[in-house]
């Protein structure tokens, strides 16, 4: 390959690793052409799988920023799947495909610039897809937004009924203070009612007896 073919070949790979969401290094020894167009379409729509160069990746991955995460990688015969679409869609197509075809090798990856193990990515296959977590979180958001407004809804109901029991209180101790205050004049009426009766009786005693002095 000349030298200007393998600068620009370096520049495709740095940008696809730039580019794409995540990256999954696999070994493909003793893989057909024909099992390597089936894995393919096993992940169109996903991703796409390149057979790649050790020696040119190594300097896309530096240059892309994954040196840390991919070079130790970069070992036999690499390809690497290129994911564009759902993540675990793609884990699922590679897991699956290696699991009929043990002769691709799963070797590691990058997310989202975060380095993966091979048991990562294969748990990552077992997410479901992104539309249905997406369905499932658009579900509980509905649901979260359904319960406020019927909270707000319920308020002035709440409020109505706290202000009438405030009311029947206030009500209430009206009564209790008025039956209070009768009571009080009640009892203050009684002794000047005895008094007047004793200072009646009384006169009446004088008379008699100055009557009977005559």
């Amino acid at each position: 390959m000349a030298n200007a073919e393998k600068v620009a070949a370096v520049a495709e790979l740095t940008d696809r690793f730039r580019d794409s969401s995540g990256a999954v290094l696999t070994e493909y020894r003793g893989l057909t052409v024909a099992q390597m167009s089936e894995l393919r379409g096993a992940l169109a729509g996903n991703a796409t799988f390149a057979v790649v160069k050790n020696t040119l990746t190594k300097i896309a991955v530096t240059d892309a920023g994954l040196a840390d995460q991919l070079s130790q990688l970069l070992t036999g015969p690499s390809a690497i799947a290129f994911v564009d679409g759902d993540v675990a869609q793609a884990a699922k197509g590679l897991r699956d495909f290696s699991r009929a075809h043990p002769l691709l090798v799963i070797k590691g990856g990058v997310l989202d610039g975060k380095a993966l193990t091979a048991d990562e990515i294969v748990r990552l296959a077992d997410l479901e897809p992104r539309e249905v977590l997406l369905a499932k979180l658009a579900g509980a958001m509905k649901a979260s937004l359904s319960g406020a407004a019927a909270a707000f809804n319920a308020l002035p109901a709440q409020m109505a009924a706290l202000a009438d029991a405030l009311r029947a209180k206030q009500a209430a101790g009206g009564s209790a203070a008025a039956d209070g205050s009768a009571a009080a004049d009640g009892s203050a009426e009684g002794p000047a009612a005895v008094d007047g009766a004793a200072d009646t009786a009384g006169a009446a005693a004088a008379a008699d007896d100055s009557t009977t002095q005559d």
